[in-house]
Formats: structure tokens, C-alpha cells, sequence
């Protein structure tokens, strides 16, 4: 399901009375001091750079060195990251969105947080926050600017809601100056946010070695 700055539309299941519980004793914890929620992100941060993250760059890698990887991820995101050993719950059902210079795609999930956990592994805090669920819909270039990003005012914005049945890959532009590097080195380019949309891709001065995160 697209969507774009101006027209917006959702469709979700509802939480689990699980879900809900957890998130009600989280916050209740949280607020009487007894959990921390920099630890929380620094276990969150784990799957984020060791975990899943590395699966979605290892995906988008292979679509920068192989056009016909990259069409199959273009027409069939599921099958083809499936290809790769990346699949299931929260990964059943995937698209693969492309940025361009004229086109940036971002993604956001206005009502919850679904997130593709095989391919990017659990989701940041800030992509939860009812701050930025509200603000990627109305104001994109505000909040890429908060993470850091300005992106030429023809450069179109698309907000891609991911839905408990559908998710969403973004793949980044390959940047210039990386055309002697390898799969792996240039996996090591790709971080969690560029694959959000939230941050772009920037070639290193010198390649992280293969396997490290980026």
C-alpha cells in the first residue's frame, strides 16, 4: 500500500491482548524508575546492528552488484530476500521501494510499529514514538531533517504505512566512489536508518572490513 504526503489511508489488525500488556507494564516501569529505557536501547541496538539489520544490508548489497537480483527484489521483495535465508514472522510479506534522485521513499507505521524483524531486527524507539508515526505523514522533511537529512527540494517524498500484513524495504542510493568494493563492503555501508529512510548512504574514506557494522 503507498501513500504519500498527501493521501493517507491504513489498514491494521489490531494488537494482541498481549501486546498491549506488555506495552501498558513497560511504560508503568519505566515511570517508577525500575527499568531503564537507555538499556532497553542498548539491547534493541544489539538486534539493530548485529542482528537484523545486517540481513536488510546483505539484501541491499546484493541489489547494487546484481541488476537481476535487484529487478527480483523490485518485483518479488519476499521471494527474493527469502532467497537469501531472511524470512518469517514480521518478514512474510515484503516490498522493496527504491530511492532515486527524484524519488525518496520512507516508511513509517502510523497506528503501531510493524517492522520487518527478519530483515531489520527489532525497531528503533524513535520509529514507535507517536512523535514520529504523526509527524513522517505530515511533515517528512521535518523529520528528515531531525535525523540529519536534506534532500533537494525536487526530490519527491514518499511515506510507504507498513501494515501487519505488509512491509516495506527501502533501498538506498549506492553512493558514489564504491565501485571497487566488494558485496560485503559495501553491506558494511548500509545502516538500519538508510533502509527506514530516515538517513542516506555516504561511502566511507576508507571501507569498514567485511562483516563489521555500519
Amino acid at each position: 500500500m503507498s501513500q504519500n504526503t498527501d493521501e493517507h489511508g491504513h489498514q491494521h489488525s489490531e494488537l494482541s491482548d498481549m501486546d498491549l500488556r506488555v506495552r501498558a507494564l513497560e511504560t508503568v516501569l519505566t515511570q517508577k524508575g525500575y527499568i531503564d529505557p537507555a538499556a532497553l536501547d542498548v539491547l534493541i541496538d544489539t538486534y539493530q546492528t548485529r542482528i537484523g539489520p545486517r540481513n536488510g544490508a546483505l539484501v541491499v548489497a546484493r541489489s547494487w552488484v546484481d541488476p537481476a537480483y535487484r529487478d527480483w527484489l523490485r518485483a518479488d521483495a519476499s521471494a527474493a530476500i527469502a532467497s537469501l535465508g531472511y524470512s518469517g514472522r514480521q518478514g512474510e510479506h515484503m516490498v522493496a521501494v527504491e530511492n532515486t534522485p527524484a524519488l525518496h521513499n520512507m516508511v513509517v507505521c502510523t497506528l503501531c510499529s510493524c517492522y520487518p524483524w527478519p530483515v531489520l531486527g527489532l525497531p528503533p524507539t524513535w520509529y514507535k514514538s507517536a512523535a514520529y508515526r504523526a509527524r513522517a505523514v505530515k511533515d517528512p522533511r521535518g523529520v528528515l531533517a531531525d535525523f540529519g537529512v536534506t534532500l533537494p527540494e525536487a526530490t519527491r517524498i514518499r511515506i510507504w504505512d507498513s501494515t501487519a500484513e505488509v512491509r516495506y524495504l527501502v533501498i538506498p542510493e549506492r553512493p558514489a566512489g564504491t565501485e571497487a568494493l566488494d558485496e560485503a563492503q559495501l553491506a558494511a555501508l548500509v545502516s538500519r536508518d538508510s533502509m527506514i529512510g530516515t538517513a542516506l548512504v555516504h561511502a566511507h574514506t576508507q571501507a569498514p572490513a567485511p562483516g563489521s557494522s555500519a
